[in-house]
């Protein structure tokens, strides 16, 4: 009972810390003229700071320090417990989370080259695994189960940088990025809890405090009142990479603790939208013989709002449909063999492009102009 009252602290102090920084950066944002530029692949009018994020990992880190402090100073049981198999990968993963929080600082003040962000997210990957967090199992996907060590590493390596980025790119409009990882991170908190692996759930409880005043700003701001605020990338490469972590820390979990569920498919449900998309659109440039690496407006949410959709019910639409993906991939994971499961779900994604496709096309003859490409 007691880890209960410790998530919900974590949660409230991350809420309250987050929501008292991202008021003082907007005013320092305004005071420097610190903006994110309007161009015309851009939804957004006017200007708008982009450094909401740098109020997310200040605000996790000491929550859960401050948390780690209270519970060996006055209930060393509650944490000794299960700080030992955890501190290392702990220790590993923030050096690896400050590294891509300040590459993302750097970026949305002076920008950088996406080769020079590329490096250092595999370096924090490395990281990652050296604090053995890592891709041990498949757990039948592709009729895979163990994995060996050679291959673990890359793989994990590869697939730390591929949900960093997927949840980097998906930031398009208001609250999409923040929503789609405030899912996830209720979803992993709630796993890791059932699991038993409190120290984790105490990360994915934080992060989503942070999101959540975030979220508020983001989507609710006003930017006539100068209270609106974008993550920018020190956010998304922050979150991203956490939701990497927790989302391969899953698969090493035993199912059989949480309703017989398949970890893997418990682990990466809530990020398949961001993840399908970052490889439709990235096959989607290269068909059209452009920089897979430049940005565009290919996305999801750029074709939802190509058929007419508001963004804030394009926004909606997308968390609606990554939570239904998620709950149903939770349930049919104890009786579909997850092979089979992932084909499903590749089929709804290509069903649901395709019917999009076609009404943008309908809706561009009726025009007679070009709303999406």
């Amino acid at each position: 009972m007691h880890w209960i009252y410790v998530d919900i602290v974590v949660f409230l102090v991350v809420v309250t810390i987050t929501g008292f920084i991202i008021p003082q950066i907007l005013l320092i944002a305004f005071r420097k003229n610190l903006f994110d530029e309007v161009d015309p692949r851009k939804i957004h009018k006017g200007a708008v700071p982009r450094l909401g994020g740098i109020a997310f990992f200040p605000a996790i880190l000491f929550s859960l320090l401050m948390m780690f402090g209270v519970c060996r100073q006055f209930y060393p049981f509650l944490l000794d417990s299960v700080i030992q198999s955890s501190l290392t990968g702990l220790c590993f993963i923030a050096c690896a989370v400050i590294m891509l929080y300040l590459v993302g600082m750097a970026d949305d003040l002076i920008g950088l080259k996406y080769r020079a962000k590329f490096a250092a997210q595999i370096l924090a990957s490395a990281l990652i695994v050296i604090g053995g967090v890592y891709m041990e199992d498949f757990h039948g996907f592709l009729w895979i189960y163990t994995i060996p060590l050679l291959l673990a590493f890359p793989l994990t390596i590869l697939l730390t940088v591929f949900i960093t980025n997927a949840v980097n790119l998906i930031d398009g409009i208001d609250g999409l990025a923040s929503g789609l990882s405030a899912i996830a991170c209720a979803f992993y908190g709630f796993i890791f809890f059932k699991a038993g692996l409190h120290i984790y759930a105490m990360v994915a409880f934080a992060t989503l405090g942070a999101l959540m005043p975030f979220f508020y700003y983001n989507v609710f701001g006003n930017v006539k009142k100068h209270n609106k605020i974008f993550m920018g990338d020190t956010g998304a490469l922050t979150i991203g990479l956490i939701l990497s972590v927790l989302s391969i820390h899953m698969t090493q979990i035993d199912g059989t603790t949480v309703f017989d569920a398949n970890p893997a498919v418990v682990a990466f449900a809530p990020l398949l939208i961001p993840c399908f998309d970052v490889v439709r659109v990235y096959f989607h440039r290269l068909k059209a013989h452009r920089n897979p690496f430049l940005p565009d407006k290919s996305h999801i949410h750029h074709k939802l709002l190509a058929i007419g959709m508001h963004q804030r019910v394009a926004m909606l639409t997308v968390l609606s449909a990554s939570l239904a993906l998620s709950l149903l991939n939770f349930w049919l994971s104890s009786y579909v063999n997850i092979t089979l499961l992932f084909a499903l779900d590749i089929t709804i994604w290509i069903v649901a492009n395709v019917i999009l496709s076609r009404a943008i096309r309908r809706r561009q003859e009726i025009t007679g102009t070009e709303l999406y490409n």
